[in-house]
């Protein structure tokens, strides 16, 4: 049997993209390789969001070029956002050694180049081409029964999944490069998505994340189209999930029809992922956020007044084109004062065609980025320790995902990890932990029943 070797880079989005490549490649007859050596197909998923991610699967892309020399026949798959929505004619130049471009979300030309190349079946070949047509991702289907399939070594064994809800992103901030790459904001049906979580649920899944890039504005593309609101209570009434989220939001199109279906839906979980990426108004502006710092602050205010117990986490860039220091100091005020949950910090590079990079210098040293990030680094630390600290000789509920060296791991319904150790086997279930050490990044516990 033919085999494939996927590697990936970036967001949950991307890792969504990779499961289901994996599952299409089986439909046709192929089945995982430990390694990318011994894979007849190798397909590289890659980021640009960073520059140390494209950097990354650059340098895994030329490595493979003796690879591809001592044995034309493997096929290499490069995918994702260095291709981007609208393909890139300098690739083929730039490396030769591969022999399909694959967008974002995009199994179809693989699949199709597979199925001339092999000479599939007639049925097999008719499957490959549905792909092929597709503008975006659907769905991966189980051709027993229709219904969506995770790769087959995932199947019984996957605790937690993603699922792609609405592809692309029509807000275009100043420093992002998605627009470019994956195109324009695109909402999948609802029916669609409820049939793919529905199919999750059969093959073992207990916790779905629905994933956008701006996951609120799921259903905006779409002349009275349905809300994410309006999603998250048809998934949870589906048989067999324990648990949702979703993410990444903005601020922007939080609405209170949203928190309310947080607060009130039982599986939905009390974690919010809110990013708020500086804390002073100017570079807000700069960055085309569209909200001040006021309106950001008014925001947490607001969740946590609807939403009791929840957790917020946030997203911050330092040194943004322009931030002096006393703008960045307003950051570290309002990451003082808010005390969030958890906080996602990254260095501002600049993505080729972004606005920032075509109008704005960016005129931050990195040292001084640097210094920025672990200055917020050690300040939420500290915050999320002391929040954490306060959940000892409480008991939480959370979710099983794997053992890790010894121990198992979970989550909360706020998303805290936790570890406890247990003979029975517990992956997959829900166990009541009562919280005995704590730290920043994770806390340790003894179960309860």
């Amino acid at each position: 049997m033919k085999s494939y070797y996927i590697q990936t880079w970036g967001c949950q989005m991307n890792t969504a993209d990779s499961q289901r490549m994996s599952g299409a490649l089986e439909r046709i007859g192929y089945a995982p390789a430990e390694t990318a050596d011994a894979a007849d197909v190798i397909v590289l998923n890659t980021c640009v969001v960073r520059q140390q991610a494209e950097d990354a699967a650059v340098g895994r892309l030329t490595a493979l070029a003796p690879l591809k020399r001592k044995n034309p026949d493997v096929v290499v798959n490069l995918m994702g956002c260095i291709v981007g929505v609208k393909g890139n004619g300098r690739l083929k130049q730039l490396f030769p050694m591969v022999d399909v471009f694959s967008p974002p979300s995009e199994p179809g030309p693989l699949v199709q180049f597979l199925a001339e190349r092999d000479g599939l079946s007639q049925m097999e070949a008719e499957s490959a081409r549905r792909f092929a047509l597709q503008d975006e991702l659907t769905t991966v289907l189980n051709p027993q029964n229709g219904s969506f399939a995770l790769p087959s070594a995932e199947r019984g064994q996957l605790v937690s999944a993603h699922v792609p809800v609405v592809f692309g992103c029509s807000h275009a901030c100043a420093f992002c490069i998605i627009p470019f790459r994956r195109g324009v904001e695109r909402s999948r049906p609802v029916g669609e998505i409820a049939a793919e979580v529905r199919a999750l649920a059969e093959q073992g899944v207990k916790e779905v994340t629905l994933l956008g890039q701006i996951v609120d504005r799921y259903g905006k593309d779409i002349a009275d189209g349905p809300s994410l609101a309006q999603l998250l209570r048809v998934i949870n009434d589906i048989d067999g999930i324990e648990r949702i989220r979703f993410l990444t939001s903005h601020p922007n199109y939080m609405t209170d029809e949203l928190l309310d279906a947080v607060a009130e839906l039982p599986k939905v979980c009390e974690h919010i992922e809110a990013p708020v990426q500086a804390g002073d108004d100017d570079v807000l502006a700069n960055m085309k956020r569209g909200y001040t710092n006021d309106d950001y602050r008014r925001l947490v205010d607001r969740i946590r007044s609807r939403i009791p117990g929840v957790s917020i986490a946030t997203d911050i860039i330092v040194g943004f084109p322009g931030e002096t220091e006393p703008q960045f100091q307003k950051t570290v005020d309002l990451l003082s004062d808010l005390k969030l949950d958890v906080a996602h910090l990254a260095r501002y590079s600049p993505r080729p065609g972004t606005v920032s990079a075509r109008r704005m210098e960016d005129d931050v040293p990195d040292e001084e980025k640097r210094r920025r990030h672990k200055a917020l680094e050690d300040l939420q630390a500290g915050v999320s320790a002391e929040i954490n600290a306060r959940l000892i000789d409480q008991t939480v509920e959370i979710l099983v995902e794997e053992n890790h060296k010894g121990k198992w791991k979970g989550r909360t319904r706020t998303n805290k990890i936790v570890f406890f150790e247990d003979g029975a086997e517990w992956k997959g279930r829900l166990a009541r932990v009562k919280i005995t050490k704590a730290s920043a990044w994770s806390m340790q516990g003894t179960l309860v029943d």
